[in-house]
């Protein structure tokens, strides 16, 4: 297919059936869908493999369970990816949060219980609430629900109901809240109970990046850049992703906790995708689509990392990592690698992301959203670097070695399963950043 869709620029359709004229049951295969399915497909192989030494090493219950979902929930993010149209990408949207959710609830504990049922009542409510509605009156003014890259709200209805175009994408945007942007946002740190590798799952390869995803469908195929414009609500959504940004990067820097950090540094980094969208210019949006493929890698290195750390180190909290790169060093030195990815610093791929952002920033002429992205790559920093920091040029602390050695399996060993996976992702890092080209050319032809 990828022959056919990103150098022949065809679009590869199938309709299954016809619910009501306009709305249908179809598939896609466009360049878009085409990227996030590849990228999902690719990373899931990762995250399995990675799950096979995690899940072995901590005794996991329920394992038959927790893969049957697991690879059902990449076939809904497929399914999302190569939707034909808003019905068909809402029916796996929703799909996908129903078979997550014993993934999160995974161990069964108090805590997990309440973190699932955090998770399965943000993201239902939202869809239920703001989702259905938008497509019920995206059909009554449209007559449509097919993607289309001009959108499809004819011009008559553009001059008539601006307010109510408005309404409607207002709706979507908080309606996806997979994508975490605030004030929906709350579920993700929440989710964190869940196993390390479906803490993976959730922030890189399915379903923040599906909330994204969906959030880019709308913007650029139902509504279109001139219509996003010509009702102002691209000015409403650059609001909206840049405060995301900035106060998620500032409450990343107040938590301990690893994994907590890293899931308010993903809420930051999945507002840069949207906001790349929503900038409108043909660099921030080339910026915005390629970083849904440079933060999963990144960002599921960073989670293989923290897994690794819990598994073979048995520590959580940042405050216990000092002397641990040497103890280590390839977990470590990955971690690296997709800190440099997130702060934006090159070869790594996070740099290729925010020099497109860069650009379209100022192509916009806006200084407001310039600032947002430097401002954003020093809290980048300053929640990321100390970690490196304490991990290499720290020894670790008298209080924590004997807490280490305590344990039943003090020596601190790498485990193959999970050492492989994370190590390739972090090199797949570095490459996006070195050889940017055929991510860029996808996402060139999506905005064409």
């Amino acid at each position: 297919m990828i022959p056919t869709v990103v150098y022949d620029h065809q679009i590869i359709e199938y309709s299954l059936f016809n619910l009501l004229p306009g709305i249908e049951i179809g598939f896609r295969v466009d360049a878009f869908g085409l990227l996030f399915a590849m990228g999902a497909s690719i990373l899931w192989i990762a995250t399995s493999f990675y799950s096979i030494g995690y899940m072995r090493s901590t005794n996991e219950n329920s394992q038959t369970r927790y893969y049957t979902c697991f690879a059902v929930s990449l076939s809904m993010t497929i399914g999302v990816a190569f939707s034909a149209n808003l019905f068909t990408m809402f029916l796996f949207y929703e799909g996908l949060t129903l078979i997550t959710y014993p993934l999160v609830a995974h161990k069964e504990t108090t805590e997990a219980k309440k973190g699932a049922r955090k998770y399965v009542i943000y993201l239902l409510g939202t869809a239920k609430a703001f989702i259905v509605a938008g497509i019920i009156l995206t059909y009554n003014l449209a007559g449509t629900l097919e993607f289309s890259k001009s959108g499809i709200f004819p011009t008559l209805v553009q001059s008539a109901h601006p307010n109510l175009l408005y309404l409607i994408f207002t709706l979507f945007l908080f309606g996806f809240a997979k994508c975490a942007i605030m004030p929906f946002h709350s579920w993700l740190p929440a989710a964190m109970v869940a196993p390390t590798p479906v803490s993976a799952l959730l922030h890189a390869v399915a379903v923040v990046k599906t909330g994204v995803f969906t959030v880019l469908r709308v913007v650029l195929f139902i509504f279109g850049a001139d219509l996003m414009m010509k009702i102002g609500v691209d000015i409403f959504a650059i609001t909206f992703a840049s405060l995301t940004i900035i106060i998620a990067s500032l409450m990343a820097l107040s938590r301990d906790n690893l994994k907590a950090r890293l899931a308010f540094s993903t809420i930051s980094q999945l507002s840069y995708i949207i906001l790349g969208a929503v900038l409108l210019t043909p660099s921030a949006m080339i910026g915005g689509i390629i970083h849904i493929t440079n933060h999963a890698f990144s960002k599921i290195t960073l989670f293989f990392c923290a897994g690794s750390i819990y598994v073979s180190a048995h520590k959580t909290e940042i405050s216990q990592l000092n002397g641990i790169g040497k103890k280590m060093p390839w977990t470590m030195a990955a971690f690296t690698i997709a800190t440099l990815s997130m702060i934006g610093v090159p070869p790594a791929s996070g740099f290729i992301t925010k020099w497109y952002l860069v650009i379209g920033s100022l192509e916009r002429h806006s200084m407001a959203v310039l600032a947002v992205l430097l401002a954003s790559s020093f809290l980048n920093a300053a929640y990321f670097v100390p970690i490196v920091y304490k991990a290499f040029f720290k020894t670790e602390d008298s209080e924590t070695t004997k807490k280490v050695k305590s344990h039943e399996n003090a020596v601190i060993k790498e485990i193959p399963f999970m050492v492989v996976p994370l190590t390739l992702t972090a090199i797949v890092s570095i490459v996006l950043g070195l050889y940017p080209d055929f991510i860029v050319k996808i996402a060139e032809s999506v905005i064409r």
